[in-house]
């Protein structure tokens, strides 16, 4: 997920970090702060700070977006016309042979498995898809569900432009937006229900 006034430079540059020649000297950042700052500082179980990676959901409507949207945590509230997802998948990211980890949990979680490419090939038995999909995360008989919906794929370093497989928006002035930065009418979706 990115602020729209992210997308040109996506389209052009690929997602990149704030440390990469080619980072958006413009980014528009959403989220909460103090979160990232440490994310940039966890040590991964490869001896690599997280921060190195680009984070992707395996699913929607997370908890993160729940809290850009609204503006908890003081996080400034971004209305969802505003945000958008980046679509990839792990095959496009294999093909590719970008390096990579994957969580079965939020990252930074202690009760959270970290994997690597040598076990991708159990990742459906590894990952919850019913947490992951689930549309709300709060069960009192299942307090873990939260972290097992937060499920990350982390991508080392930049991620080229033709790993991105598609754009989902919030509604039709979104995407217009999208396609006017660039984007191919065949990759750009509305997708209201992924938001809140």
């Amino acid at each position: 997920m990115t602020h729209i006034e992210n997308i040109p430079h996506i389209l052009q540059n690929g997602i990149t970090h704030t440390t990469s020649p080619n980072a958006n000297p413009d980014f528009v950042p959403i989220g909460d702060s103090s979160l990232i700052s440490t994310r940039n500082k966890f040590l991964l179980n490869n001896g690599r700070r997280l921060g190195e990676y680009i984070p992707f959901y395996f699913g929607a409507r997370t908890p993160m977006l729940y809290v850009v949207q609204k503006g908890f945590n003081m996080v400034e509230p971004t209305p969802a016309e505003n945000i958008v997802y980046c679509v990839s998948s792990v095959q496009k990211i294999l093909d590719l042979q970008l390096d990579f980890v994957f969580t079965d949990g939020h990252a930074v979680d202690g009760f959270t498995t970290q994997y690597t490419v040598d076990d991708i090939q159990n990742i459906e038995t590894i990952l919850d898809k019913n947490a992951i999909n689930a549309k709300y995360w709060k069960d009192e008989n299942d307090l873990d569900r939260k972290r097992r919906k937060e499920a990350e794929f982390l991508v080392l370093g930049d991620i080229a432009h033709d790993a991105i497989l598609g754009f989902l928006t919030y509604n039709e002035n979104a995407k217009n937006r999208v396609l006017d930065f660039g984007a191919e009418i065949a990759n750009v979706h509305i997708k209201s229900d992924l938001y809140f």
